[in-house]
């Protein structure tokens, strides 16, 4: 009896094990082996940013895009945006993620932020449209240049985001360190929540535009977007290239009634480089051959001719063999 007895719990205990190991992995979902290290997944994960920017809702739609044209599960997920997510991608957390093309480069090179955490396995997808650096306040502030938040209660970006480097380095050219002003490390939904409760000045947001935060703030405060001026622009594109001259245009926001210069960076999509070819090449052709269905008024600025603008990561096999069969090279 006590043989049958220690076989049966044996057995249970192997039963057990492959259920479990069964149940790992990523984000949720399961995935195999192609037979060549390369993850065939059947869940896909899309790491976004907050409620209140561009990410999230774009990655909605590109969860759907994907589930409808790949059939492969997928769902988007918020996040502390940029930085956050590459590091995700490196752990294994998200098979998809979104992130600015400049601390993509930042992970990829193990600069900046990721000096001590370098992401050796992000591969690029695709960029997709300009991110642009908008610098929130209310008429009322009487802030109308860069130099006027010197001594103000400012959003700089969440502590660790892409949005904090793009404020320290345009306040930078502008002869602006951090310590000159009350900064605060707030999201886009928390910033515009200061600025209209009084509690902040002003806030950095990088995000395509209209970013939602800001429309909803537009929509009960009289707002102004603070200018980068044309000869600091060029300043800021000689000490780092990544950025680009970008221009918010009048009507973007309610009673923003003049175009307003500034810069951009660009947002892209970087996946894991374990995710296999096939799975990647599905992906980038669903969301490429499916432009017509996102309904964000980014989704006119994402096009596959654009697709490899600003990629300064290695493309991944997948992505590149979609843009191959059209024609379309890294600059």
């Amino acid at each position: 009896m006590k043989k049958r007895s220690l076989f049966l719990s044996t057995a249970l205990l192997l039963v057990l094990s492959v259920i479990l190991a069964a149940c790992g992995g990523g984000s949720g979902g399961g995935s195999s082996s192609d037979g060549e290290g390369n993850k065939e997944v059947d869940f896909i994960g899309i790491a976004t940013g907050g409620t209140g920017g561009t990410y999230y809702p774009l990655g909605g739609t590109f969860a759907k895009i994907i589930e409808d044209e790949t059939g492969i599960k997928s769902s988007a997920s918020t996040s502390g945006a940029s930085a956050e997510n590459m590091a995700a991608v490196k752990d294994g957390k998200t098979e998809i993620a979104f992130t600015q093309t400049d601390i993509a480069s930042y992970a990829s090179e193990g600069t900046e932020m990721f000096k001590d955490n370098k992401v050796e396995n992000a591969r690029g997808i695709a960029t997709l449209y300009p991110e642009t650096i908008q610098i929130v306040t209310t008429k009322d502030s009487g802030i109308k240049s860069v130099e006027d938040l010197k001594g103000k209660v400012v959003s700089v970006g969440e502590a660790g985001s892409g949005t904090l480097l793009n404020a320290t380095q345009i306040l930078e050219v502008h002869g602006i360190k951090l310590e000159d002003l009350e900064a605060r490390n707030l999201s886009f939904d928390d910033s515009t929540t200061g600025i209209q409760d009084g509690t902040i000045d002003a806030a950095f947001i990088t995000s395509g535009t209209p970013t939602g935060a800001v429309e909803g703030l537009a929509a009960t405060e009289d707002i102004t977007i603070v200018p980068v001026e044309s000869g600091k622009v060029s300043e800021l594109i000689e000490k780092y290239p990544y950025y680009s001259e970008d221009e918010i245009p009048a009507g973007t926001y309610s009673k923003v009634d003049e175009a307003v210069t500034t810069v951009a960076v660009r947002a892209m999509l970087v996946t894991n480089a374990d995710i296999s070819e096939d799975v990647i090449y599905d992906v980038t052709k669903a969301i490429f051959e499916n432009t017509d269905k996102i309904t964000h008024a980014k989704g006119k600025l994402i096009k596959a001719e654009d697709g490899l603008k600003g990629m300064g990561i290695e493309l991944h096999p997948g992505a590149k063999k979609y843009f191959d069969e059209k024609g379309i090279s890294m600059e």
